[in-house]
């Protein structure tokens, strides 16, 4: 059963991040429309597109920075609170510090359970909105960057492995192709081609440069042609997702297209992953965030609010700046990318339980 005082902390804790957002979205629109209007304007691009670019921009921004919208948040109204005073009178009513901490743990589940939803549901297609307009109108060499296209290498089958030095999506072309069948550890054939392309009317690959070696138990058996045709279950466009796939998945449809991805010797699988992982790591992060803020700012300092919001400034932009260092080390290093994504809500967590036990005393 809430008291008053939990009502009113609530109360105060979610009016304060709403504002909080609504405050600093519109300041990132501003700043986005100053630096991209130029380019805007030399593609035509049509208002209609840029209306539904900047809705999408604004979920993305919001979920992007939500941990620190809310850190700055919870110092904020907590900082006045022990400012005037309130703080004190409510824990000498013989309040403990544990008890007074409920409506913010409350709060902190509401808005973390809000960001898991967005996070699974309506974040992946703003964001596929957000990079398609992006990579369409507002990066160098636009739909070219929006794949990785050279030195694919895929797993295609439980026994077949593809590989191609470069794919060009405009032509549906691939070069250096080569195609490797096993049968167990032992290499049954492979077919290599200088280029590959689809033919979309009589739906078959076309091979220029065609040579298939089968490997047999005394000799080889080599076939060379200048042209040939073939039927394979794969496509060419499927062996090179956008870079940015795995943030326009919802949650379903990211599990699995991970498990397709692993099936297939992905070498972005890390990337995938991470993408996962962070889907709930970052509302979780709500709470720690939430239990250092109070822990900060509940009590008067020399410097009043403006010490403890820049001592929540820094702590805020060093939990982001982990966040994003160890997010790229899940994806470029050996670490896990499990225990990578976790690492700044364990070291934040720490910090959390250390200051928390300080404000008690």
């Amino acid at each position: 059963m809430l008291t008053i005082i939990d009502k009113y902390i609530l109360k105060r804790y979610l009016a304060t991040f709403s504002v909080m957002l609504l405050l600093f979205v519109p300041i990132g629109i501003v700043i986005d429309v100053s630096e991209k209007v130029n380019r805007m304007i030399e593609n035509k691009v049509p208002l209609v597109e840029i209306a539904w670019y900047y809705l999408d921009f604004i979920i993305y921004f919001a979920n992007l920075l939500f941990p620190i919208f809310l850190f700055l948040s919870v110092i904020w109204f907590t900082s006045k609170l022990a400012n005037n005073t309130e703080i004190i009178a409510i824990l000498s009513s013989g309040i403990s510090f544990t008890r007074f901490l409920r409506p913010y743990i409350i709060g902190a589940t509401i808005v973390s359970l809000t960001a898991l939803l967005m996070g699974f549901f309506l974040v992946p297609k703003a964001s596929e909105g957000f990079k398609n307009f992006r990579y369409t109108y507002l990066i160098g060499n636009g739909r070219e960057e929006m794949r990785d296209n050279t030195d694919v290498y895929r797993q295609i089958s439980d026994n077949e492995f593809i590989y191609v030095s470069n794919f060009n999506p405009q032509t549906q072309t691939a070069f250096n192709f080569v195609l490797e069948k096993f049968k167990g550890d032992q290499l049954e054939y492979k077919i290599t081609a200088n280029r590959i392309q689809w033919d979309a009317k009589n739906e078959y690959y076309t091979l220029y440069g065609y040579s298939k070696r089968t490997v047999g138990e005394l000799d080889d058996v080599i076939e060379s042609k200048e042209v040939s045709n073939a039927i394979y279950t794969f496509s060419l466009e499927d062996l090179t997702p956008t870079v940015y796939v795995a943030e326009t998945l919802s949650l379903l449809e990211l599990n699995s297209f991970i498990e397709k991805e692993r099936a297939k010797g992905s070498a972005n699988i890390n990337t995938y992953l991470v993408v996962l992982y962070k889907k709930y790591s970052i509302p979780a992060s709500a709470f720690i965030l939430t239990i250092i803020a109070v822990a900060v700012s509940s009590m008067k300092r020399r410097g009043g609010m403006g010490m403890n919001l820049a001592l929540g400034i820094l702590l805020a932009f060093t939990f982001v700046f982990f966040d994003k260092i160890f997010g790229v080390l899940a994806e470029k290093s050996s670490i896990p990318p499990l225990i990578a994504v976790w690492i700044p809500n364990i070291v934040f967590g720490a910090l959390a339980i250390y200051l928390l036990r300080r404000a008690k005393r």
